[in-house]
């Protein structure tokens, strides 16, 4: 049976207005991104999102502002069964320095780029 996949990202500005967003590789598979994910059930969607960053960045953020909701099909990338809709906020932190950061795309440490199974991400 074919599912919904309920998806929240932020779109967290620095004090340089630069855009935070998430290199990372799953499942064999290289993607740009902005920082959220999955919401767990029973969970809202602004709590979700405040979850994901604690999780990816190590950072707590508020979230803001709603900007968009996916108005159209999108299919998942993990299973073809799956019909994503993806929302998104706008959040904020006066913790972004915390944050590890590159201005190379797919910057991964040594240790991560050895795990050929694992999933890893940076910013």
């Amino acid at each position: 049976m074919a599912l919904f996949n309920v998806r929240v990202y932020g779109l967290l500005l620095d004090s340089q207005n630069r855009l935070l967003v998430s290199d990372e590789y799953i499942r064999g598979e290289f993607f740009t991104k902005l920082p959220g994910g999955g919401l767990e059930f029973g969970e809202g969607t602004r709590d979700g999102l405040a979850r994901e960053f604690i999780e990816e960045t190590g950072i707590t953020v508020t979230v803001g502002a709603h900007l968009y909701t996916t108005d159209f099909f999108q299919i998942s990338a993990f299973n073809k069964k799956d019909q994503i809709i993806s929302i998104y906020y706008v959040v904020h932190s006066t913790e972004c320095e915390k944050i590890k950061t590159s201005e190379i795309n797919f910057d991964f440490s040594p240790d991560q780029i050895a795990d050929t199974k694992g999933t890893f991400e940076s910013f």
